[in-house]
């Protein structure tokens, strides 16, 4: 899941085709802007953020865009999605931007299941707890994910959001059923890589499958979801993506999907800046 980087690469310029960051690491002040890197949420080198908070917020009115990168669940940096970020910058200039890091499962047997997921979560929850500090409103959360972070995104949304402060996702080509990964791969890796990371097989590990599948916690209370996939998609099948949508409407949960014809992981040039229009639209429109 790591051809996704490549258009991530190209996000700025096909967002903003005519724009032009301090680090402050005393407390933030809410007439300014700022931009703190590598802010610690956990002890692990890896469960860190990057923070851009807006000038002029506050606890009423500045939203919150949460990003988890890709990467399989075993690769990948929020550094990843640095240009994304700077275009949403100036593209929602009155969100606060929280760029996440978490630990990455290895083969060898580290930060398996669920690691990545209580990363998440943990992430959200300090960004709750620090709401007064920042003067952001953390009940106004859009979690922003591409490929396994669509797949984060979607399951800390649909799982843990009991106090319904998550508002919005936005899914790029995120996988939804980890069985049906399991079961009819497309790449011949996949079997062996998620028998590592989740202990088994969907037969010998069923609770863990189901557990780190989005499609399998939907409920009518879920929030708004738009998605978007590539129906040539050889990382994730796109049926994963239709399977979501059909979903999301049998529990009447409001949602937008769009599917590009002949596209794989990841797209370039106008499709791309398609992509974050109808991303952006969706997000103002059901977060206000």
């Amino acid at each position: 899941m790591k051809n996704y980087r490549v258009y991530l690469a190209t996000l700025a310029t096909v967002m903003v085709l005519a724009v032009s960051c301090k680090k402050d690491d005393a407390a933030p002040q809410a007439n300014t802007e700022v931009v703190n890197k590598d802010v610690a949420y956990d002890a692990d080198a890896l469960q860190k953020m990057d923070v851009y908070l807006p000038a002029s917020r506050s606890s009423d009115t500045t939203k919150v865009i949460i990003l988890v990168h890709g990467g399989a669940w075993m690769e990948g940096d929020k550094s990843d999605f640095e240009s994304a970020v700077q275009a949403l910058r100036q593209q929602l200039p009155s969100y606060a931007l929280f760029n996440i890091n978490y630990r990455l499962a290895s083969i060898t047997g580290t930060n398996l299941w669920p690691a990545q997921i209580d990363d998440v979560n943990k992430a959200v929850n300090f960004i709750i707890s620090k709401k007064n500090e920042y003067r952001v409103n953390t009940s106004k959360i859009i979690m922003l994910g591409a490929s396994a972070g669509a797949h984060l995104s979607l399951l800390q949304a649909y799982r843990f959001n009991a106090n319904g402060n998550i508002k919005a996702v936005v899914d790029l080509f995120g996988p939804t059923d980890i069985a049906d990964l399991y079961n009819n791969p497309v790449n011949e890796n996949y079997p062996f890589l998620l028998r590592t990371w989740l202990g088994g097989t969907p037969t010998t590990a069923t609770a863990a499958y189901t557990a780190a599948s989005p499609i399998q916690h939907i409920t009518a209370q879920a929030p708004p979801t738009i998605i978007f996939h590539g129906t040539a998609d050889d990382v994730v099948p796109v049926s994963h993506s239709r399977a979501l949508e059909t979903a999301l409407k049998a529990k009447g949960v409001t949602n937008s999907y769009v599917e590009y014809n002949g596209l794989g992981h990841g797209w370039l040039g106008t499709d791309l800046s398609d992509t974050y229009t109808r991303a952006i639209a969706f997000v103002v429109k059901n977060v206000q």
